[in-house]
């Protein structure tokens, strides 16, 4: 495996403030922004709010065209473009690592511009360097997908020692610039192999996550991609597009970590990308879905512990091919109503930042709560606590265990947090001394709560207190399944009597890992004194309740008093 920049190193503190030692650990696409505004909005938002990095358009040179597409059509590795130049794009990159933004640069290598004579002087490519198949892309053939030509845009022949290294010469360029990680564009046309092979070029570490579309059925699968780095998790941005279109209700987001996806150390999540929200906006949230749907959808996904989230932020647009607005958004300041919607700017996402930056310590739920449907509360261990309400017509009014220690906090959502005053310019919540709090949220509303926004202590000062302990008889439990043998798409999970394990139910069982195969392991907190049943099963790895297979024999036993692991076998 190629060791690159991973989630885990990033939580553990890798990449931190200047000022502070609280990880960053949430970044933002400032899609089709000019470099200029990307440096005044890392100097101006991005550094200020705890973003980590900001993922940028495709910077080479491309063919010409008002779309936004016409960025992904390359012509050339130079760095120019609608975005500006090359020495503004320099300046970009200094002033945003200066206030400890990193940059990362959508890389187009799987393609050129579409040309019938496969000839890219500027480069150079010639004919030689392009694969030759012009058939329609039949996702169920493997061949089809990462040998033809992608919408009729010319395939490069990633295979080739010579066109790996003319990557590798774009990638490396950008790194000296002071680059510090690349998501790769269409990475699930280009083999596994072929990726690996570029990335070993690469100078220095940078953070690196593939585009890998995942759909049930087809051969070419995310996890064949995540040896050479992250990889786009796009089952997330539909679940959670189901659960806020209402297709599903809210309370299903207790369980969308365990459903056979990704590692959440291998995963970038998104509530929207730029294709998407143009390609399907029946599944996927934007600014465009009605009342703040969209707005609480993303500060769900920066409380939920899963992934390295990135927030997308959009144009307005009428059309699915309109380019972005002749005016940047910091002319005469034109986010919000001169064309650009910025949603990374709304006041709740932009500090839920924060809160996941504050909460990285305590990466589990905790003290889950819901109204059966679409009211839900659930707190970081301690160190953060958030409560959301998807229902369109009452409010949410709840008394509810937030595990933090006593005080007053600021509503992140409803107002701003100074740290160098302490003070709060909007609506507070106070925990009492056994961890209560009285939460009021109003419909298609959100509240959040975390120690970094305590009222009356300042940043870097002694907040008085830690984290209460777990409620009593909570016990993390270590859960081992030996002789798990499985099939390719297959994962072992455990299920039991008690609602943690999913009361017996396998589309509620919770996935354990291989980290010694055949042997499984995962950890889950049970608040229970009682004795507990349970068992190991086999299962798909995005259904457990579909193809089936148990444990036979008896029921496992666990006391969670008196121990701290327990074992089942196949």
């Amino acid at each position: 495996m190629i060791a690159r920049k991973s989630l885990l190193a990033m939580i553990a503190g890798a990449w931190v403030t200047q000022a502070s030692a609280t990880p960053r650990t949430a970044f933002v696409h400032l899609f089709e922004w000019s470099w200029d505004d990307v440096a005044e909005e890392c100097e101006q938002v991005l550094g200020p709010k705890g973003f980590a990095a900001v993922q940028v358009s495709p910077p080479q040179k491309s063919i010409n065209g008002g779309a936004w597409w016409t960025r992904y059509q390359p012509i050339s590795y130079e760095i120019v473009g609608r975005s500006g130049n090359r020495s503004q794009f320099q300046s970009m990159v200094n002033r945003c690592q200066a206030v400890g933004v990193d940059i990362y640069v959508d890389a187009v290598i799987n393609h050129m511009a579409a040309s019938g004579n496969r000839n890219y002087p500027e480069v150079p490519y010639g004919p030689n360097d392009f694969n030759y198949c012009g058939s329609p892309i039949d996702y169920y053939d493997r061949y089809k997908v990462q040998f033809c030509d992608l919408v009729g845009l010319n395939d490069l022949k990633t295979s080739s020692d010579y066109v790996q290294g003319k990557i590798a010469d774009y990638l490396n360029d950008l790194t000296r610039m002071g680059v510090k990680g690349f998501r790769i564009d269409a990475a699930k046309h280009i083999p596994a192999g072929d990726v690996r092979a570029i990335v070993s070029r690469l100078e220095g570490n940078p953070y690196i996550f593939q585009e890998v579309i995942e759909a049930f059925g087809e051969p070419v699968r995310p996890e064949e991609y995540v040896g050479n780095g992250n990889v786009t998790e796009f089952r997330f941005e539909r679940e959670m597009g189901a659960i806020f279109k209402g297709f599903k209700p809210l309370k299903e987001l207790q369980w969308i970590n365990r459903k056979g996806w990704l590692r959440s150390d291998q995963a970038v999540v998104f509530v929207s990308n730029h294709d998407d929200q143009r390609q399907y906006p029946e599944r996927t949230l934007t600014y465009k879905d009605v009342g703040n749907l969209y707005y609480i959808a993303e500060i769900a996904m920066l409380a939920y512990p899963y992934g390295y989230p990135k927030v997308m932020s959009s144009y307005y647009f009428s059309d699915k091919d309109q380019g972005p607005p002749s005016r940047g958004p910091n002319t005469g300041d034109r986010c919000f109503d001169g064309g650009w919607v910025c949603e990374h700017r709304w006041n709740g996402i932009a500090n839920m930042v924060e809160f996941r930056n504050q909460t990285a310590g305590e990466w589990r739920l905790s003290h889950w709560w819901d109204d059966g449907s679409n009211q839900i509360a659930f707190g970081r261990g301690g160190l953060g606590f958030v409560a959301i309400n998807r229902n369109d017509f009452q409010s949410l009014n709840q008394r509810l265990q937030t595990g933090m220690p006593a005080g007053e906090y600021c509503d992140i959502v409803h107002g701003n947090f100074d740290k160098a005053t302490g003070l709060c310019d909007g609506p507070t919540v106070t925990v009492d001394g056994s961890g209560f709090a009285s939460f009021d949220v109003a419909t298609i509303d959100a509240v959040a709560i975390h120690v970094g926004a305590k009222v009356g202590k300042s940043q870097g000062g002694d907040n008085g207190s830690t984290p209460l302990p777990p409620p009593e008889g909570s016990r993390d439990i270590t859960f081992i399944c030996d002789n798990g043998e499985t099939v390719l798409g297959q994962s072992v999970f455990v299920v039991g009597n008690i609602p943690e394990l999913g009361n017996w139910k396998a589309s509620q069982a919770i996935k354990i890992d291989p980290d010694n195969y055949p042997q499984w392991e995962g950890t889950v907190t049970i608040d229970s004194n009682g004795t507990v049943e349970w068992k190991c099963i086999k299962g798909q790895d995005d259904s457990p309740a579909s193809g089936t297979v148990w444990q036979s024999g008896p029921n496992n036993t666990l006391n969670p008093a008196g121990s701290s692991s327990t074992r089942g076998s196949f």
